[in-house]
């Protein structure tokens, strides 16, 4: 054997300690990814469920939404039937109340002609035909 041949058997034997070194991160690598592919296979099928779940919860949604919708609908028509009826009411009613209400105060005017001025504490200044109070133009400025 000559110094060439040693020197290639070392060669030799360095390069496979090192293709050791290198095999075992990769081998750890190669394990990394068994497990990541198994994590997203467990992963997609937790998540199809879900998914689906979802999109039934999202069609029930969107049906309630659309009775509620129908309810604010005749919500809004009663409101305005309402409103409607109780214009009729006051329009019918209260016309002729306050026509009632001018004509008892008439009658009541003419009939107890005294009791506008009893209700007035001391005849109460300022009340008509009483003499209280100042008219325009009498008695001193100040």
């Amino acid at each position: 054997m000559s110094g060439g041949d040693i020197a290639g058997l070392i060669a030799a034997g360095v390069f496979a300690v090192l293709v050791a070194i290198i095999a075992v991160p990769l081998l750890k690598l190669g394990r990394v990814f068994d497990q990541t592919t198994e994590a997203i296979k467990e992963t997609s099928e937790n998540v199809v469920p879900i998914l689906e779940e979802s999109a039934t919860t999202l069609r029930e949604t969107n049906k309630q939404i659309a009775r509620i919708d129908a309810i604010t609908k005749n919500v809004e028509e009663v409101t305005g039937n309402v409103s409607a009826l109780v214009a009729l009411v006051a329009a019918t009613v209260g016309g002729p109340l306050i026509k009632l209400a001018g004509f008892s105060a008439a009658a009541k005017a003419a009939f107890f002609p005294g009791s506008r001025r009893s209700r007035r504490a001391g005849g109460g200044a300022g009340a008509p035909g009483t003499g209280g109070g100042r008219a325009s133009g009498s008695g001193p400025r100040g």
